[in-house]
């Protein structure tokens, strides 16, 4: 604790702001705010002091009063070391370490949650909040309503480990906060230049949480703005080169010394020279959003399964076959080679339809061998396999035939909706004859859902077909996700 007066403080006293042009009145306001202040300049603001003072006695103009980094002691001409001595006498401290008369092995029991004032170094340890909590846990019957903090500079390894600790030491229930994670937190350890900059009002005119917490965000929007991961010059990377629809696609990327992407380029020579230009401009945007710290993931969310044309077949990529459009196939073979995102690495023809659902069907392959017998099986209504038996020749091919809506009609084999021949390979030897139905399951559940009242597309979320109109946008019966709105 400090002495909580002017009067003796280096530097910042009654004598010399008076010099400065403040009067008995004024030091007095400032006199009676400085007890409830823990920094000499949350006592020197237009609230204390009154702005026809800050204005015609002091000289400072109605912006300087709002802007959010003004330092009213500083403008008077005081450094910032006289600021800091003045607020060591005046405000003190703030921490028992160093104090006079008080052991070092006394200090623990004087330790906080946080560092202590601006020359505090003790704080109790993540560890020690949890084992503390354990003592007490057989004596009670839930869990402990304690918060486990956690240093800023604290690593997501470790608030692992302090979930595993607390599950070890049989605890109810956890609660962990890392300081400076939210911006409007309510309790600060230090008066950083932050948290100057959110200025302490009086008890009559208290600016609101959002407020100050927006004056925070301001300055940490202008902390980190410029806070560029930048590439080093000489980078690894691979260059793709593939064909999506007959057109040309050179995609080629830029990693950090640790493998992560950083920076992707596009091009296609044979294109129009506005759409080679659209195309680098957003490789451009994309390579800045990696820089600033946007996950991969985020990109790969938003874009795959993006459909213009060209799209189609993929040639040249052993691991995509099929794409819904060039912005598909880039953030798929980027998700495959940076994320491991192998469930995206094949696409179905019927992912290329307007109306698709994005499911796939189970369609035969010839994966299981040995000494099993691969069966020919097609999706659809009373699907029926015919496979080799142990009497038959294993170079005959099987039959596997699915039955449409009847025999007659245009209802039968090859007409309207009945099946259709399509010859495939099984166990390497012989030609399988598989009868394959029309797909049009999906055409018929857009249907259905357009007859009940439903736009008919399907959800980005969890893939039904109950989207209704939500203003400008849609919203799903089914999980309540919308394609914009809230």
């Amino acid at each position: 604790m400090g002495t909580g007066k002017l009067d003796g403080a280096p530097h910042i006293n009654r004598e010399s702001l008076k010099a400065k042009g403040f009067t008995d009145e004024v030091l007095d306001k400032v006199q009676a705010e400085l007890p409830r202040v823990f920094d000499i300049t949350f006592a020197f603001n237009k609230h204390v002091l009154g702005d026809d003072f800050c204005k015609n006695v002091l000289g400072f103009t109605d912006e300087d009063l709002q802007s959010f980094d003004f330092n009213l002691l500083q403008r008077l001409g005081f450094s910032s070391d006289e600021i800091a001595r003045a607020n060591d006498v005046v405000c003190g401290a703030m921490t028992v370490e160093n104090a006079p008369h008080l052991k070092e092995r006394h200090y623990p029991v004087f330790d906080c949650a946080n560092r202590c004032g601006k020359y505090g170094k003790r704080f109790i340890a993540p560890e020690a909040h949890i084992r503390m909590m354990a003592a007490a846990q057989p004596f009670l019957s839930g869990a402990i309503s304690k918060t486990i903090n956690m240093p800023n500079h604290s690593a997501v390894e470790q608030v692992e480990k302090a979930h595993m600790l607390s599950w070890r030491l049989m605890l109810k229930g956890t609660a962990i906060y890392r300081d400076g994670s939210k911006l409007s937190q309510p309790l600060n350890s230090v008066a950083d230049e932050v948290l100057k900059l959110a200025e302490l009002e009086d008890e009559d005119a208290k600016t609101p949480p959002a407020k100050i917490a927006e004056k925070l965000a301001r300055v940490h929007m202008e902390r980190e703005k410029d806070r560029r991961e930048r590439l080093p010059f000489r980078r690894k990377g691979y260059t793709q080169k593939a064909m999506i629809g007959g057109h040309k696609v050179y995609l080629r990327t830029g990693e950090y010394k640790d493998g992560r992407l950083g920076e992707i380029f596009i091009d296609m020579h044979k294109e129009g020279a506005a759409f080679r230009s659209l195309m680098n401009c957003f490789a451009i945007a994309i390579s800045l959003g990696l820089q600033h710290g946007v996950p991969l993931d985020e990109f790969v969310d938003a874009f795959v399964f993006t459909r213009f044309e060209p799209n189609g077949i993929v040639t040249g990529n052993d691991r995509i076959s099929m794409s819904t459009s060039i912005i598909d196939y880039i953030f798929r073979d980027l998700a495959i080679n940076y994320m491991g995102r192998n469930d995206l690495a094949q696409v179905t023809p019927e992912d290329l339809r307007a109306d698709a659902i994005q499911k796939k069907d189970e369609l035969p392959s010839d994966e299981s061998k040995g000494d099993e017998t691969p069966k020919a099986t097609v999706p659809g209504p009373k699907s029926e396999t015919i496979a080799p038996g142990p009497e038959n020749d294993s170079t005959q091919p099987a039959v596997a035939i699915a039955s449409g809506n009847g025999h007659g009609n245009g209802n039968g084999h090859g007409n309207g909706n009945g099946t259709q021949p399509v010859l495939a390979y099984g166990n390497g030897h012989a030609p399988i004859l598989m009868l394959k139905p029309q797909l049009t399951a999906a055409k018929s559940a857009v249907t259905i859902a357009k007859l009940k009242g439903y736009e008919g597309d399907p959800c980005p979320e969890c893939g039904q077909l109950t989207l209704v109109r939500n203003g400008t946008c849609l919203k799903c019966q089914s999980c309540g996700a919308t394609s914009g709105c809230s």
